[in-house]
């Protein structure tokens, strides 16, 4: 396999997901990264911005297994691992997996489950594997989740805690199209029927199993040079040292960002890295990995402007 081919099949998802969700071309790229990166991506937006349309339109656009949990408050790890129900004529106890026994994971509105469902995805998430009853079951290394949030509506939600907002690798904002792009999106669903679930039924499958599996192989095959790792770690150092910032991002996000650069390389045909991967990467990767100050909060800034901020005093290699 060549960096070409990886191109064509990104390229070949890009315009499949096209077809269903306009205007969000940043948001499907930083999921194509964190696909071959093998990360998570949290979607944060109002209402009625496409965000479960997004993450529905990512899975049926790959021939992979999809699931789907509608987060709520009275949810339960069981319902999300699933459990161990006695079976009488055999005399054990037989598993009934739960939804997270899929390779694309769409967790909707994840927020709006009790910290305790939350923390059930973080083994998942982390490890590709969840723990039931005292038994490991692999989930395999396919396995990714798309969650979403809605960040207006505080009433029945419940932030989700510092160590899983780590797991993901993305924070992607997810704001209202221009006028144009929802004059076309109106254009689009005009003359279509209103059914839901329609909109993702004709994309073609573009990416299986094993053509992930080679893209993924290939990426490993990049290699970042000291100049952009230095680059790299003074970035993540910086949060630390930041007086905006009261809790800086960790070695986890510096190998985090690392890890999508090298992605982001393979996808735009390079293999090596340049500093404009990291600069492309440095805030969706860690807007989430960051606690503001209370001179920041003060201020109304938000984390992207601070990030923002670090990326324009620190020197890129050149």
């Amino acid at each position: 396999m060549t960096l070409e081919t990886l191109q064509r099949r990104s390229d070949a998802l890009r315009a499949e997901i096209g077809k269903t969700v306009l205007g969000q071309e940043e948001a499907v790229d930083m999921l194509l990264i964190a696909l071959f990166a093998r990360g998570h991506v949290l979607l944060e937006g109002p209402p009625g911005t496409a965000k479960t349309l997004l993450a529905r339109s990512f899975a049926a656009a790959m021939d992979l297994q999809f699931g789907r949990i509608q987060f709520t408050p009275d949810l339960m790890p069981g319902d999300v691992l699933g459990t161990s129900i006695f079976n009488f004529q055999t005399n054990e106890f037989v598993l009934t997996p739960g939804p997270v026994f899929t390779q694309v994971l769409l967790a909707d509105e994840i927020n709006r489950a009790p910290p305790k469902t939350q923390a059930a995805l973080l083994q998942a998430m982390n490890e590709r594997t969840v723990s039931i009853d005292g038994t490991d079951h692999a989930l395999g290394r396919e396995f990714i989740v798309v969650a979403t949030q809605n960040p207006i509506e505080q009433q029945g939600t419940y932030p989700l805690p510092e160590a899983q907002l780590d797991r993901f690798l993305f924070k992607l904002v997810i704001d209202f199209p221009p006028e144009e792009i929802e004059m076309a999106i109106l254009r689009q669903h005009a003359g279509a029927p209103m059914e839901s679930g329609m909109e993702t039924s004709g994309l073609e499958k573009t990416l299986d199993a094993e053509a992930l599996a080679d893209s993924r192989a290939l990426i490993d095959g990049i290699i970042l040079d000291d100049d952009i790792l230095a680059y790299i770690l003074r970035l993540v150092r910086a949060t630390r040292e930041s007086s905006e910032i009261a809790f800086g991002a960790s070695t986890r996000a510096a190998d985090a960002l690392a890890a999508a650069t090298r992605s982001l390389a393979g996808l735009s045909g390079r293999d090596f890295a340049i500093p404009d991967d990291v600069k492309r990467l440095f805030v969706p990767a860690l807007r989430h990995r960051v606690v503001l100050g209370p001179s920041a909060e003060i201020e109304g800034r938000s984390a992207a402007m601070v990030l923002e901020n670090i990326l324009n005093q620190i020197e890129a290699p050149r």
